[in-house]
């Protein structure tokens, strides 16, 4: 335990914070639950509202807690995530936001098939939406069991699993009570909660130097040396270092365009243009808001020092609430906590019911059940068994996983977004050819390859910082897969069509290409305006 922290201050901000945001759940989630409320909260959200929610549900712990530390703690290479993290929705801007919004209804799978066989295209997209929600799930209650473990005291491994369980019940409760709506909200109030308190920080750190961004880094350089201001303290030991980082680079930048979370957001608004304006209010607040991760993870590594960050309960992810306590006491960083809390609890609900989604819609209504009336009035409630069972696997996972920097294991996810997920997208509203077993070949490849390869490499064996330390079965080099999967899911996608003799159906391709280009025939809105 840090000295200077209170656990009771920190516990009543949080007990403060859990408690403004059920009664909004709450309050915004009265009246009927179809389908469509549940899973898009009636397509009512405008574009600004709908900006704000992407940046909330994008800045993650691993946008507060990991890249700050990363930074902090390596420099220069640490804020490389922040350009991956950024440049990569001029991709979701470009290719995928308005058709998106266009040929779909609830999931990404709803645009996979829509010119496909149904059932082993959805089932397929199902169990890729799995994986990534899993692996970004594991970031998150990561990162919740380092921040409480910072904050309270709680070293032990009993005592962490605990803190992971209330975040987990937490998240089950949002997705319950208050579907798609609820978690936009609770996403909105986290967003301005985030980047408020970023702002503020960020100003006091400027201010300890007189406004003088390059006092502070001189202040860096004294106390780290001149290698946190140039690039190569993580990655450019050895060649291998920087393959790995073009590696995880390429995922950043196609990983988001892919993420199952992010492209049903796009389905709250009720067209496609501001399915477009949605996605330009989210980069202008990621934008600024990274630009204030290097102030922080800079200012951390001046104030706080490399050595005790990285010796604290939650190593680098503790850069911000060490940096928050040292700038201004208890409060502060009871404040800034709960910010980050705000900021866990809000993605975890926003990936928890976009994968519920996908098992109720994609897998039983429309593989199992076929589509039939019975299953359509049922699949909200299968959607909220999905949740609670899905909130007990991530439970489990980030007891499994804690300690691992959280932006590390984010890049993990958009691994597999970016292998099993962006080309199919890519393919189906692009190529009129594309067939089902191309599309099948490149979700399967993209995402066996990927996990295969992570399995295997030093993420999970064979390094101190591995899950399993003590244990060495690695045999691929690279501590990210993107670099050989993304390009192998591509080249599956394409043999797979090539080499089929099922023929692609034109009609249908026409009509998917006229409804993402013009939105005639999309859904509509059919809630009151958020």
């Amino acid at each position: 335990m840090n000295a200077g922290s209170s656990p009771a201050l920190n516990i009543g901000i949080f007990a403060v914070f859990v408690v403004i945001t059920l009664v909004v759940v709450f309050r915004v989630s009265r009246g009927p639950k179809t389908a469509t409320d549940f899973f898009t909260a009636g397509r009512a959200f405008t574009g600004r509202q709908n900006g704000v929610a992407i940046a909330g549900d994008y800045l993650s712990a691993a946008a507060f807690l990991g890249i700050t530390g990363a930074i902090a703690v390596y420099g220069y290479d640490g804020f490389l995530y922040s350009i991956g993290f950024l440049v990569a929705w001029l991709v979701a801007l470009l290719l995928v936001a308005e058709l998106l919004r266009n040929t779909g209804r609830f999931t990404m799978a709803d645009v996979l098939s829509f010119r496909m066989k149904q059932g082993p295209v959805r089932t397929a997209a199902a169990i890729s939406t799995l994986a990534v929600t899993f692996f970004y799930l594991l970031a998150q209650m990561n990162g919740a069991g380092g921040l409480v473990a910072l904050l309270l005291g709680v070293t032990g491994q009993v005592g962490q699993a605990v803190v992971v369980s209330v975040v987990g019940v937490l998240m089950i409760v949002y997705v319950l009570v208050g579907g798609m709506k609820g978690t936009t909200w609770v996403q909105i109030i986290k967003a301005v909660m985030l980047i408020a308190g970023a702002l503020v920080m960020s100003g006091w750190v400027l201010a300890r130097y007189g406004f003088d961004f390059s006092a502070l880094l001189g202040r860096v350089a004294d106390r780290g040396g001149d290698a946190m201001l140039a690039p190569g303290k993580q990655y450019g030991a050895t060649a291998l270092s920087r393959v790995d980082f073009l590696s995880l680079g390429l995922t950043l930048v196609l990983g988001t365009a892919g993420l199952p979370h992010v492209l049903m957001r796009f389905y709250t608004v009720p067209s496609a243009r501001e399915a477009r304006r949605s996605v330009l209010w989210a980069i202008g607040l990621i934008g600024g808001f990274l630009l204030m991760t290097t102030v922080l993870g800079y200012g951390a590594a001046a104030l706080v020092g490399a050595d005790r960050i990285t010796s604290a309960p939650g190593k680098a992810n503790s850069a911000v609430p060490l940096l928050a306590l040292e700038l201004g006491g208890p409060v502060l960083l009871g404040l800034i906590a709960a910010v980050a809390f705000a900021t866990i609890l809000a993605v975890v609900a926003g990936l928890t019911i976009t994968a519920s989604a996908s098992f109720a819609h994609d897998v039983y209504l429309n593989v199992v059940k076929k589509n039939s009336p019975a299953a359509v009035a049922s699949q909200v409630k299968v959607a909220r068994w999905a949740a609670v069972l899905i909130g007990l696997v991530s439970i489990a996972g980030g007891i499994a996983t804690n300690g691992q920097n959280v932006a590390f294991l984010v890049a993990l996810a958009f691994a597999v977004a970016a292998s099993a997920n962006l080309p199919t997208i890519l393919f189906s509203l692009f190529w009129r050819r594309f067939t089902t077993t191309g599309a099948l070949w490149s979700i399967y490849g993209g995402l066996g390859t990927t996990v295969v390869l992570i399995v295997f490499s030093p993420v999970v064996s064979g390094a101190t910082t591995s899950i399993l330390p003590a244990a060495d079965f690695a045999w691929f080099p690279l501590s990210n897969p993107g670099l050989v999967s993304i390009p192998l899911s591509f080249l599956l996608g394409y043999l797979g069509t090539v080499l089929s003799t099922e023929p692609a159906d034109q009609a249908k391709y026409a009509e998917m290409e006229v409804r993402a280009l013009t939105g005639a025939g999309a859904e509509r809105a059919t809630g009151e305006p958020a």
